[in-house]
C-alpha cells in the first residue's frame, strides 16, 4: 500500500486513525545504523512498523526488525515516544494515521541483511553518511535520539 508522508504542512489531510508502532535504533559493533530503504515511500528508515494483537512491545520490534532486516535484535531500552500530530501518515486505502511510534535502542545478535516487501535495501551506514540518505524529519528525529543517548527517553 501506498502512502505519503506530511510532517507540519498545513494541507495535509486531518487523520482519522491512531496505531501503536514502534521503530528501532540498532547499532553494529563498528557503530553504524541498520537503516531500510521503504518500498511504500522509497525514503531511508529505521525499521519499524505496527504492533499486532497478542504480543509485547519488545516482541514487536524485535518481529518488525527481523521481518524488514533479516537482522535479529535484543531490544535494550527506549529512546523515545514520539507523538507528534503534525505528522500524519496518508494511505490509498483512506487511512490518516497520525504518528504514535515507540523507539527502542536495540542490539543485533544474529542474521545477515536481507530485504523484503517492505525493505529495497537493508544497510548499515555510518552516522557520518546519514545526511547523504533521504530520511523523513520524524526519523531523523529518532536517529538523533539514539545518537544523543541522552539519559531520560524522549516524548513529545
Amino acid at each position: 500500500m501506498a502512502r505519503v508522508d506530511y510532517y507540519e504542512d498545513p494541507n495535509a489531510p486531518v487523520a482519522n486513525s491512531l496505531k501503536v508502532a514502534v521503530s528501532a535504533f540498532v547499532r553494529d559493533r563498528d557503530g553504524r545504523v541498520l537503516m531500510i530503504r521503504r518500498t511504500d515511500n522509497d525514503l531511508y528508515s529505521i525499521p519499524g512498523g505496527g504492533m499486532e494483537v497478542g504480543e509485547t512491545v519488545s516482541e514487536a520490534v524485535a518481529r518488525e526488525v527481523r521481518e524488514e532486516t533479516g537482522i535479529t535484535v535484543q531490544p535494550k531500552e527506549i529512546l523515545g515516544i514520539f507523538s507528534n500530530p503534525g505528522h500524519v501518515v496518508a494511505y490509498d486505502d483512506g487511512e490518516v494515521r497520525q504518528e504514535f511510534s515507540i523507539c527502542f535502542a536495540a542490539d543485533p545478535v544474529a542474521g545477515q541483511p536481507q530485504t523484503s516487501s517492505e525493505s529495497k535495501e537493508v544497510l548499515w551506514v555510518e552516522p557520518a553518511d546519514l545526511p547523504t540518505l533521504n530520511i523523513h524529519p520524524s526519523i531523523m528525529a529518532r536517529i538523533r535520539s539514539g545518537l544523543e543517548k541522552n539519559p531520560e527517553p524522549y516524548f513529545t
